[in-house]
């Protein structure tokens, strides 16, 4: 079965703001101090994904990557990001080979040259595959946020859609056969076996949240939130349709941050009420969790939905479809409401918009759980993995996390299917 890491099997040797609670008010930051990474483990780590977190076109993937990429840094290891489009300077080096589409045909090659050589190289595979272990003998690790399988006839027409699909359930199931996949949740587990990759090669690491800082009052007026990049598959179209239908029985403000391709014909269907933000600031982003009412994603498909715990973070419900990702970030009827169909989630939207009570009630619960996701136990999970990668490529059952699977204490049996962080 698919395997949860628990995380606390590859112990912190140092902490990062971004990784791990915040330093009390008043203190100074001190330098930081790397610490070797433990022996046994793969020292030198490249991750080969489409963007680098300062693209333009960055989300949750890039953000995740970014941070297991600083945490690793910490620990010792010599991290390097392969990917296309601009590269930005990081505590980590990040090598672009190429613009957003050539970078998958010049991936092999910028390695060669660029790179050389690595312990470990992590795919991350984001549809478009790279095809890594036709070309790269070393240990390979397979990182997976979800499977693209309905999103390829949203973007391309059905020829190209239908080869897109084949060529990326073909790399996950066949090109990565016997590499160790990192599933982000129990939904994208889930979707892998259902494309044929074994369960036994499958390792559940969870995505993680900042550690919010001081809270902002709520909004005393209905304020609602939506949050992410805007492309179709977030479907912002139908938040804005049942915006007006909402709107007479909620009033209040809809505020939806982030940029994309859909931007413009967003914003021209628009109704009263309704304000597009474009990219803004950390401090406004937290603000805004803070001060809403809700946090509204009707998403088509998600491998986690990472804004959905950071406004979890900050005491705020979620209201979404039931689909995979949102299955496990949300907790139905506990930190947020999960719709099945349009005029189910408009319901679920204003019974929460009219029952302050409820609100908080939802909000405090989130606010429990999502304590238990952060960016440190993402990065000890992630390593626990790494190590186990590493240890069946050189044939050596050392990894700490080698043969472990119960999330819950140290004796090592099969857990009954995917188990999220914390449970």
């Amino acid at each position: 079965m698919p395997q949860h890491v628990r995380p606390s099997l590859v112990p912190p040797h140092g902490q990062h703001t971004a990784l791990a609670p915040a330093p009390a008010t008043g203190q100074g930051s001190a330098p930081r101090r790397q610490r070797p990474a433990d022996p046994g483990s793969p020292r030198r780590i490249v991750f080969l994904a489409r963007r680098d977190l300062g693209n333009p076109a960055a989300g949750g993937s890039e953000l995740l990557i970014d941070r297991i990429a600083e945490g690793l840094t910490l620990h010792g290891h010599q991290v390097t990001l392969l990917c296309g489009g601009p590269a930005a300077y990081r505590d980590y080096r990040v090598v672009s080979a190429g613009s957003d589409t050539t970078h998958f045909l010049r991936a092999r090659s910028a390695f060669a040259r660029q790179i050389g050589d690595c312990d470990l190289l992590v795919e991350v595979c984001n549809g478009m595959p790279y095809l890594a272990p036709l070309w790269h003998r070393g240990p390979t690790l397979c990182f997976v946020n979800h499977v693209h399988t309905d999103l390829w006839g949203m973007r391309y027409p059905a020829p190209a859609a239908r080869l897109g699909r084949q060529l990326e359930h073909w790399a996950l199931a066949r090109n990565h056969r016997h590499n160790l996949k990192v599933a982000v949740s129990g939904s994208t587990a889930r979707a892998l076996t259902g494309i044929g990759v074994p369960e036994e090669e499958i390792r559940i690491v969870h995505n993680g949240v900042e550690e919010p800082g001081p809270p902002h009052p709520k909004s005393p007026e209905p304020l609602f939130l939506a949050m992410g990049r805007l492309v179709e598959y977030k479907r912002i179209d139908l938040l804005l349709r049942l915006w007006e239908r909402v709107r007479p029985v909620t009033g209040g403000r809809l505020v939806i941050v982030g940029d994309g391709p859909e931007r413009p014909a967003l914003e021209a269907m628009a109704g009263p009420g309704v304000t597009f933000t474009g990219h803004i600031s950390e401090g406004e982003k937290h603000r805004l969790l803070c001060r809403s009412w809700m946090l509204l994603h009707p998403s088509l498909v998600e491998g986690w939905g990472l804004v959905v715990m950071e406004a979890a973070a900050r005491g705020t419900p979620a209201v979404g479809f039931d689909i995979p990702g949102l299955r496990d970030s949300v907790e139905d009827g506990v930190t947020g409401l999960l719709a099945r169909g349009e005029s189910s989630f408009a319901a679920h939207w204003c019974a929460l918009a009219l029952s302050a009570e409820r609100r908080l009630a939802l909000g405090r619960a989130a606010e429990r759980r999502a304590a238990r996701f952060r960016w440190a136990h993402t990065v000890r999970g992630f390593r626990a993995v790494a190590a186990e990668a590493y240890a069946r490529a050189v044939g050596s059952p050392s990894s700490p996390a080698f043969g472990r699977t119960d999330p819950g204490g140290d004796s090592a049996h099969p857990v009954p299917g995917p188990v999220p962080v914390g449970w």
